[in-house]
């Protein structure tokens, strides 16, 4: 039997040099004062003797690149005998037989770039000697309570003994103006994953549009999503969401058990991660093969909605600009189907277009689905810089027992996502081979039924 074929060539594995690299722009910015505290995800149950897939948490893995569970990294830039030290599970063969390999000490220098490497057992004691000298830690608190708790009776010992001894840290500070920063620009290695992600996931988007017909269960739709995925090394980024009929009314419906009605749209919102790097799309399409006289109407609606904010998303645009194109499209639309009544910009003064329209445009995308970085600065909307990759994603949605509009408009959601790279030129919608006109749509869903 021949393996299933990829659809595309995956990217260049990301390499020491790159994590090498983020860990020297990240001493730029915390100094040689700094020191920064990172956990790394640990293993979550699922039920008895079985455990969730893991995945490594992000802000670890962006600075080590280390794969395995329940580590602790901390990084002293400038310091002479190393920069980064590594605190992992130590070797077990007893457990390796039942669990897989450890990378232990040793592998987390000579393959990881570790300076120093020592067993999760020794962390306690030797953190003070690490942050001796540092006037601040950088660390995400609220995160693992249990390790926010070490840390801190760590830091008031030193300060309890500091009159005899070195300096201790004098602030905790968050990972938001530090690492977080660097992970919202995206590097040329970092776009072509994301690159790669996307193309994969509009694939996989465009088998589940050729799959759908009435009678299908959404589970089903869901199965051709992640199939495709699969076969490129690549899982879900997050919960899939394949809504059919009113069901695309609940923004983050993840049930996928209903079955699909001749009449009904079915929203898909669902994306791949590769390697650490997710795309997210949504598309609304028709499971009969062809829009209704209503759902067409809303469909241009969001359609126009989304194309007015992708076109905010320059290099100097403030964010903000995104949304409020949106709004606007939307809000107008609304008047126009007689959702709303009154002045457009009255109307979105007073919010009335959150009855219909209820969540932002769009939202940072990396390795996180809602990925870090802040939306403001100083207190004014940051700009769009080359290097973010943002979603673009307006929608409109109509409960089915809404009595405030006519029948014929109720149990209508629609929404349609791109993800878009901000270049120094015109905006790259990465997620572009999925069809969104309804003429497209139609068509590609005519061509599968032949």
């Amino acid at each position: 039997m021949n393996a299933p074929e990829r659809l595309f060539a995956p990217p260049a594995a990301l390499d020491r040099a790159v994590f090498a690299a983020r860990r020297r722009a990240l001493a730029d910015i915390v100094g040689t004062e700094g020191a920064v505290i990172l956990p790394a995800n640990r293993e979550q149950p699922r039920n008895r003797d079985v455990h969730f897939p893991f995945r490594q948490d992000s802000d670890f893995w962006y600075l080590t690149g280390f794969p395995e569970p329940d580590a602790i990294a901390v990084f002293l830039p400038g310091r002479e005998a190393g920069e980064l030290v590594l605190f992992v599970r130590p070797r077990d063969p007893e457990r390796e037989i039942w669990d897989g390999r450890r990378h232990g000490t040793e592998g987390a220098r000579e393959h990881f770039g570790a300076d120093e490497a020592h067993t999760l057992d020794a962390f306690d004691a030797q953190l003070p000697g690490l942050l001796a000298g540092r006037r601040n830690v950088h660390v995400q608190l609220g995160d693992r309570p249990e390790l926010d708790a070490r840390i801190t009776a760590c830091v008031q010992r030193m300060r309890e003994m500091s009159r005899r001894g070195p300096a201790a840290p004098e602030a905790l500070l968050g990972l938001d103006a530090s690492l977080h920063e660097l992970r919202l620009i995206k590097s040329a290695a970092e776009v072509a994953h994301m690159r790669f992600a996307a193309r994969v996931s509009a694939a996989a988007h465009i088998a589940a549009m050729r799959a759908v017909a009435p009678g299908v269960q959404e589970w089903q739709l869901a199965a051709e999503i992640h199939a495709v995925l699969a076969r490129h090394d690549m899982e879900p980024g997050y919960g899939s969401i394949v809504a059919a009929g009113a069901n695309a009314c609940v923004l983050h419906y993840v049930e996928n058990r209903a079955e699909v009605g001749t009449d009904d749209l079915v929203l898909i919102d669902a994306g791949g991660e590769y390697h650490g790097y997710t795309a997210d799309i949504t598309r609304t399409f028709p499971a009969g093969g062809r829009y209704g006289a209503e759902q067409a109407a809303v469909y241009d609606i969001v359609l126009a909605a989304q194309q007015a904010a992708i076109d905010t998303v320059r290099a100097g645009t403030p964010v903000a600009d995104m949304h409020e194109a949106a709004t606007r499209v939307l809000t107008q639309g609304m008047v126009d189907l007689g959702w709303l009544s009154g002045d457009v910009d009255g109307l979105i003064e007073q919010g009335e277009q959150r009855r219909y329209f209820m969540h932002g445009t769009g939202h940072w995308l990396g390795m996180d689905v809602h990925d870090v970085g802040r939306y403001r600065v100083d207190g004014d909307s940051r700009p769009f810089a080359a290097g973010m990759v943002t979603t673009v994603e307006p929608g409109l949605y109509v409960p089915p027992d809404d009595e405030r509009v006519d029948a014929r408009w109720r149990g209508i959601g629609i929404r349609i996502e791109d993800d878009v790279l901000v270049t120094d030129g015109e905006p790259d919608v990465l997620t572009g081979d999925v069809p969104k006109t309804r003429e497209a749509v139609e068509a590609l869903i005519a061509s599968a039924r032949g």
